[in-house]
């Protein structure tokens, strides 16, 4: 089996967290995680072009196979949901551009991966991704968002292999 690097991200308007991990002989494992910060950038379009240039320089670094995000859930205040569209937007132009194929996983159907309910808590979560990657410092909660779900990917990934379907 080949070792294969997947880039998990958890997009927003004011912080986009990100994860690469990789999976080697059936060991996944941290390679680099962390948040892009941009709420002190102001206007929209600054901040989705930040996002976009962040993350195509986190492509152009790591060059992950594939990349993996949630899907968005609707939310009660429309103006914050355009605004998580756009940002995903950003992300899954930057990993186009790249040549990145993006899979896109519901909310439940991660936390299900990972901690075995759909409506864990992002601590349980937190804690999963923690325990199944090795990590030993604590890592921001957007980073451990993006690594959940890049997890999940993964989990995916060795479904699919099992069914023959990859």
């Amino acid at each position: 089996m080949a070792a294969v690097t997947i880039l998990g991200l958890d997009p927003g308007s004011r912080n986009t967290g990100w994860g690469i991990v990789r999976e080697e002989s059936g060991v996944a494992t941290l390679v680099d995680a962390g948040v892009i910060r941009v709420q002190s950038l102001g206007d929209m379009d600054l901040r989705l072009g930040a996002i976009f240039e962040a993350l195509a320089g986190l492509l152009a670094r790591h060059q992950p196979g594939e990349a993996a995000m949630e899907d968005v859930f609707v939310s009660k205040n429309p103006s914050s949901a355009l605004k998580l569209g756009q940002a995903r937007g950003a992300a899954m132009a930057a990993c186009a551009v790249a040549g990145i194929r993006v899979h896109a996983y519901e909310p439940t159907v991660v936390k299900k991966s990972l901690v075995g309910v759909g409506r864990a808590e992002k601590t349980q979560v937190a804690f999963m991704v923690a325990q199944v990657l090795g990590c030993r410092k604590p890592l921001a909660a957007d980073a451990s968002d993006a690594l959940a779900v890049a997890v999940c990917h993964l989990n995916q990934r060795r479904f699919k292999r099992l069914l023959g379907e990859l």
